[in-house]
Formats: C-alpha cells, sequence, structure tokens
C-alpha cells in the first residue's frame, strides 16, 4: 500500500522503520516542526524526521491543518492509507477520510482504558497489571476510534515509565505490519469501545514528580517508577532537591518514625518511613551531580535521622 506515515517523538520511530522495511511504500512523512531545545536553544527535528531523511523520504511539517494547502498537499500524495502513531496533533475530519482506507493510529494502552497523552505512566501509577497497544480506526474524537487489534504485555513489578515505553512501541510496530499483512485490502473487523470502561491519562506535569511521605510506600514506589525517566520523582534532601530514579517498597518491615523519616542507610538502600510502609530508596541524584546508587552516595552523604521533604528551616 501506499501509506503516509505521521509521528514526532521516539517513540514512533519502530513502526516507521518497519513499515520502511516492508513491501509497503511510504510517500511522505508528517511530523511536528522542530522545536528548539537545549542550552543553545537551536532548532531540533524530532526522531521521525531524522529517520525519514535519512531514507529520503518527503517530510511535511505542517503548524497544523487550518490551511487549505496544507490539507491539499496531504490529499495530493493519494494514499491509501495514513498511519499515526504520536504524531501530536489533532487531525480534523477532511485529513481522516483523505486516504482511500482512512487513518489508523497505534495507541500506547488496552482501550478504552487510558485514553490521552500519558498511557504509559498511567497505567504504572495505577497499578495496572498489564498494558498493550491498541491499533485503531481513529475519528475526531480523542482515541474514541474503534479498536482493530490489540496485543498485549504484563506490567513487570519493576517495570518504569522507560522500559514499558520501549516495549510497546516495539510491539506497536509488529501489530501494525502484521495486521496490515492480514488486511492487505482493509476489512478489519472494528469493535467499538465501552464507554463505561474509559479511563483518561491525563499530560503528566512536574509538580506530581514531588513525593508526598503520608502516602503508602507502595503508592510512591508506583510514582518512582512511572515518572523514570521524566519527569523523575524528588523529594527535598537537606534542603536541596533530590532525584529518586529507583526505589523499592518493602513489604516486611517496621514503620518507625514521621512520614519521611530516614529510618536506616546501608549500601542496599535508604529506608524512609511513609504513611504506610517503607520505602527503600535504591538510586539518587543530587543537583548538578550524575545518578548514583546509595552505596556510592553514602560515601559522602549522611542521610541518617533526617527527614525527607522538609526544608532546612523547618
Amino acid at each position: 500500500m501506499k501509506i503516509i506515515y505521521a509521528g514526532t517523538p521516539d517513540f514512533s520511530v519502530p513502526a516507521l522503520q518497519a513499515l520502511l522495511a516492508s513491501e509497503h511504500e511510504v510517500c511522505a512523512v508528517y511530523t511536528q516542526p522542530d522545536r528548539r531545545a537545549g542550552r543553545g536553544r537551536l532548532p531540533k527535528m524530532s526522531a521521525v524526521k531524522e529517520v525519514a531523511l535519512e531514507a529520503g523520504i518527503e517530510v511535511c511539517q505542517p503548524l497544523n491543518f487550518k490551511q487549505s494547502e496544507d490539507v491539499e498537499q496531504l490529499q495530493a500524495f493519494e494514499a491509501d492509507l495514513m498511519v499515526v502513531v504520536a504524531y501530536g496533533l489533532i487531525l480534523p475530519q477532511v485529513i481522516l477520510v483523505a486516504p482511500r482506507l482512512g487513518c489508523l493510529n497505534l495507541h500506547a494502552s488496552l482501550l478504552p482504558r487510558w485514553r490521552g497523552a500519558a498511557p504509559i505512566q498511567r497505567a504504572i501509577l495505577a497499578g495496572d497489571a498489564e498494558s498493550g497497544i491498541t491499533l485503531m480506526q481513529m475519528d475526531v474524537g480523542l482515541d474514541t476510534g474503534d479498536m482493530l487489534a490489540k496485543s498485549v504485555c504484563p506490567i513487570e513489578a519493576d517495570e518504569s515509565g522507560g522500559s514499558l515505553h520501549d516495549k510497546l512501541c516495539l510491539m506497536g510496530a509488529d501489530l501494525l505490519l502484521s495486521q496490515l499483512a492480514e488486511h492487505p485490502v482493509g476489512g478489519w473487523q472494528a469493535e467499538r469501545q465501552k464507554a463505561d470502561l474509559v479511563t483518561y491519562a491525563s499530560k503528566l506535569d512536574k509538580t506530581e514528580a514531588t513525593l508526598d511521605w503520608q502516602r503508602s510506600a507502595l503508592q510512591l514506589e508506583r510514582q518512582v517508577r512511572a515518572f523514570n525517566p521524566w519527569p523523575v520523582a524528588q523529594t527535598l534532601f537537606k534542603g536541596k532537591m533530590m532525584r529518586v530514579w529507583q526505589a523499592e517498597a518493602l513489604r516486611d518491615v517496621v514503620t518507625e518514625g514521621l512520614p519521611g523519616t530516614v529510618m536506616s542507610a546501608d549500601k542496599s538502600g535508604i529506608r524512609v518511613a511513609c504513611g504506610e510502609g517503607v520505602l527503600q530508596l535504591k538510586q539518587v541524584q543530587l543537583p548538578g551531580k550524575k545518578a548514583l546508587k546509595v552505596a556510592d552516595f553514602l560515601n559522602a552523604h549522611s542521610p541518617q535521622g533526617c527527614r525527607l521533604g522538609e526544608s532546612e528551616s523547618s
């Protein structure tokens, strides 16, 4: 088939690479406009744009599809299908119906659970046992289209947002190619999403990263895992904001002291009292320093007896 591909971040890359290596023709790639990034605030192209240019594919970067010339340009490709993976733009109806078979989307959840911007992290935060990829036919709603196929994977006990991201983007590429092979001219068996099962995965905010020690150790462990690698869980340590990259809820340790109190620390971890249970910090990072395993962190810092989350003046 003649396919337009639309995507922007790293998550979108494996599916594009799979299409480029297949018998299908990727006639154009759509991605977000270059954004300024880094200390020099220089324009930076998306991960998808880098792959497309290397493959010699035409790249289009409309700000939106409100301009008639952008709509006409897409229509002129006369594509059979448009595949959308974390593109970052809302597609109007005129775009959704432009390809002969419409637009398909790979979404990083088992719809209708976790529609929206951050399904990977929200699934971990909620303690879901499994996640997956859904291939759906797009409509004008937010992840509301009919479901065509799913691929399921367990969420492991030590799963981070980053590790689940990496699993799902590869699963999505496999699911897409298998479905295109099984239904070369469309004809998918569509399943409507059940409204009573819908949940929403709101966009992540940096303000969610601060650990509230009044919460249970299990909730805080999920927060640490979900927000690795972004925005990264954090807490005050002796007046400095310390990032927590890895942590584990301890099931068989008795809580001692007020929530946030460091109960003990050794090379296996820093054990912190929570509203319920104990959280063991395993990898941390102070401002301007690199992330360290606790065994290395303790060579220069003594957390014993301090209370995390408190400013020095408290």
